[in-house]
């Protein structure tokens, strides 16, 4: 056999994929275990993975070295020979000596839920600023497995190498030297903080308001993105289908111009520095005006998704039970069998709830003309006396609300200021200033 075909080979059975999910003692109670199988392989499925086999695996006691018990180690080892896996996907976090031992015990290379999602989004991100955040949070996760990821970007699939088979190539870096990448990524992406916080302080000057889509991914964000819009944004039926931040100008029934943010979706089980990697994507949903939480109300966990979008959303400050700028989309009714789709129509009376279809147009109208009605209601005209000295304060005038007038006089700026309730209320909470 040739080389060429040799190669040819080995990448056809490491596209060939198991894909496990324990169910741990704490998960008894919590989310569906079919359904969290079932997202795992949509995780595989999106790089193109051929899952051959999908188990659901329960764990009574968590064992240190393999995470598994031996007969279930023994019994997983069995399908991978039978189905001749050349990766073993867990949909789990495991560490590095886990890892290291799952593979020996199984001749196959395995990687765990962090991995398998880092793998996505090294395929997936193609602006600086999703290629950086990536970056850090690929060096982030295998800092402790001291595997030289960050080299891998010229390999064939794209991403970060997590899938190659045993016995590939893998150069162990020096900790210093990923440490040292680490620091310099950070700075770049706090440039481009920097940057995007630029570009919203010039639209602020031509203050067009935000609205912010979030969702648990796969949720038909980038669908309403596109219906809204009418842009041709990446939409399918895969799970982290967009990564970069979108953005887009649409008018709304009034005629009134606003600004359309798409974001990356959440996911449950996603690691703390992975988030944290993500900051400066998710800082256009803080400052939004207003925020579309998109759901997929016809997906078997959507209430579960719905806890892990707001999880996410409360980390970042924002209650969405209490925050007036978000609304509910109810995405994807047309789904729903006929009796349960009139039943949520009939049903849906609250002002921040509203059933859509993204794919068919049904309920868009009635959403432009809510988020009108929720901009025009929400903005005030406060008049403000500002110390100049407080240099602070009005700074965060023209970064958060909309200067419309100032005249400067003896020490103190006389402002008339543009900003919807809940920022006059962080206003006066962060700063003694009241109107005049």
């Amino acid at each position: 056999m040739s080389r060429a075909s040799r190669e040819q080979q080995d990448r056809a059975i490491r596209q060939k994929a198991l894909v496990v999910h324990p169910v741990l003692p704490a998960e008894e109670n919590g989310r569906d275990p079919l359904a969290k199988l079932d997202e795992a392989v949509g995780l595989a499925a999106a790089i193109d993975l051929d899952v051959t086999s999908a188990l659901l695996v329960r764990v009574n006691e968590p064992k240190p070295g393999t995470l598994l018990g031996s007969g279930k180690v023994n019994e997983i080892g069995r399908v991978v020979a039978e189905t001749s896996a050349g990766l073993v996907v867990i949909d789990h976090a495991l560490s590095p000596v886990q890892q290291r031992n799952l593979e020996r015990a199984w001749k196959a290379k395995v990687i765990d839920r962090t991995g398998l999602i880092l793998e996505i989004f090294g395929e997936r991100a193609h602006t600086r600023e999703g290629s950086l955040q990536v970056e850090l949070a690929a060096l982030s996760y295998q800092r402790s497995r001291l595997v030289r990821s960050w080299t891998h970007l010229e390999r064939q699939r794209g991403g970060f190498g997590f899938l190659g088979g045993p016995g590939e190539s893998q150069i162990e870096m020096d900790r210093r030297l990923i440490g040292e990448r680490i620091v310099k990524l950070k700075r770049e992406l706090e440039q481009v903080r920097r940057t995007r916080g630029l570009h919203r302080s010039a639209r602020k000057k031509v203050p067009n308001p935000v609205l912010a889509l979030v969702g648990y991914t796969n949720a038909g964000k980038s669908t309403l993105f596109n219906r809204l819009s009418g842009a041709d944004v990446r939409a399918e039926d895969l799970l982290f289908a967009t990564l970069d931040p979108t953005m887009r100008g649409i008018t709304l029934p009034s005629g009134r111009r606003i600004i359309l943010s798409d974001t990356v979706g959440f996911i449950s089980d996603l690691p703390t520095h992975l988030v944290a990697a993500f900051r400066a994507t998710l800082e256009e949903v803080e400052q939004a005006d207003l925020i579309l939480h998109v759901r997929d109300i016809a997906h078997p966990d959507s209430e579960a998704q719905k806890a892990d979008v707001l999880e996410v959303l409360s980390g970042m400050g924002i209650e969405a039970e209490s925050d007036g700028r978000v609304i509910q989309v109810l995405n994807k009714i047309d789904k729903l069998p006929p009796e349960e789709h009139d039943r949520l129509i009939s049903r849906t009376h609250r002002p921040e709830i509203l059933p859509v279809s993204a794919l068919t147009g049904e309920g868009i109208r009635r959403l432009l003309e809510l988020v009108d009605r929720r901009l025009m209601n929400s903005r005030e005209i406060v008049d403000l006396r500002v110390d100049l000295s407080d240099g602070s304060a009005l700074a965060w005038l023209y970064r958060m609300g909309e200067v419309i007038d100032r005249q400067d006089e003896d020490g103190v700026a006389v402002m008339r200021v543009g900003m919807d309730s809940g920022t006059r209320a962080r206003f006066e909470t962060a700063y003694p200033y009241r109107p005049n």
